[in-house]
């Protein structure tokens, strides 16, 4: 009898521990290295500079989440409500140099707060999931019947330059492979419905865009071919009273291009906040490792808006955790995971 009751002591405690770590550990959203430079004159104030800090790392953080034609509803935001969604901020590293003082900040957003604050704002953020995407960019320059991929195409020189630090897209160029060339210039008549397929193949990346820009004078016609896995897509854009020779303008291009291609994956990804699907999942209270496991997975998914204990007995603990999705995407993001799902039950088997 007192075996039981020990057992049951020692089940609780574990319980509340658990339960515990999975509400202190809050899910969160961090931007670091924010670096501010200020000159140091007579009216200088360090809160003003540290709430610029939190300005500037809100902003980036909507980059990632909010796809462009949503940011404008978020534009007018006040720092008091920025400052409400903060969990906490880390100054890093702060230096005097010269006449200037310089700041480098880490700042942790809480994501429920994040969430809530975009749902009343009725914008559905997106999963923030950085990929590497191949890119080759083909420049057909109609008016001199040229093709340019490599070392003279202005888009594969300049692609790399133009970076955002809130891009979810990390682009891989390809080398400068002659092969690839020679094939490239061979089917330089039809190379719209040419397949790039044995060139992609070489850089074993799942995903991967093909660009070909047709130029016309001051006219720039853009086909995108996206590849992400095994979904084919084609995306056409048009650019008017762009002269490439102009650095400013193209890489005004560029941007806008990347805008494009970083709403399209953003679209893949959406969390759909309207969604609030209970989930219950019973899981054996001796694997400690599965536990542990379980709970550091639920932390890192973005489609779980919370999760907690709801009950245990002295054989199983009870999670309930409330998914912003169906039970196929949950399904399909857990097995990814390695975890086994048992799902012919009310009650949702992991083992």
């Amino acid at each position: 009898m007192n075996y039981q009751k020990y057992l049951y002591i020692f089940f609780l405690t574990l319980a509340l521990c658990l339960s515990f770590f999975s509400t202190s550990k809050a899910k969160e959203f961090f931007i670091d290295e924010i670096n501010i430079q200020e000159k140091l004159e007579n009216d200088f104030n360090k809160e003003k500079l540290i709430n610029k800090g939190f300005i500037i790392a809100f902003e980036e953080l909507m980059g990632k989440l909010v796809q462009s034609r949503n940011l404008i509803k978020i534009k007018d935001i006040k720092l008091n409500e920025i400052k409400s969604m903060i969990g906490t901020f880390t100054i890093k590293e702060e230096k005097f140099i010269k006449n200037s003082y310089n700041l480098n900040l880490g700042v942790s957003f809480d994501k429920n707060k994040v969430l809530d604050y975009l749902e009343r704002k009725n914008i559905f953020p997106t999963e923030i999931k950085e990929e590497n995407f191949l890119f080759i960019p083909i420049l057909l320059d109609q008016k001199n019947d040229d093709i340019l991929v490599y070392s003279k195409n202005p888009f594969y020189i300049r692609w790399k330059s133009q970076s955002d630090r809130s891009n979810l897209i990390k682009y891989i160029l390809p080398t400068e492979d002659l092969e690839d060339l020679n094939i490239i210039r061979e089917n330089y008549l039809d190379i719209e419905n040419f397949d790039f397929e044995k060139i992609i193949e070489k850089y074993f990346l799942e995903n991967s865009i093909v660009a070909i820009f047709f130029k016309n004078g001051k006219e720039i016609k853009v086909l995108s071919k996206i590849n992400i896995k095994d979904e084919k897509v084609i995306k056409s854009s048009v650019f008017n009273d762009v002269n490439l020779e102009y650095e400013n303008e193209l890489d005004g291009l560029i941007v806008e291009l990347k805008t494009v291609y970083e709403d399209f994956w953003k679209e893949k990804n959406l969390i759909n906040t309207s969604i609030k699907m209970p989930i219950s999942i019973q899981i054996d209270s001796k694997n400690y490792e599965l536990l542990s496991k379980f709970e550091d997975a639920l932390n890192e998914i973005d489609l779980v808006s919370s999760f907690s204990i709801r009950s245990l007995s002295k054989d199983f603990i009870f999670y309930e955790l409330i998914f912003n999705g169906t039970p196929k995407n949950f399904i399909n993001i857990i097995e990814k995971q390695n975890f086994n799902l048992d799902t012919q039950n009310k009650i949702w088997i992991l083992e």
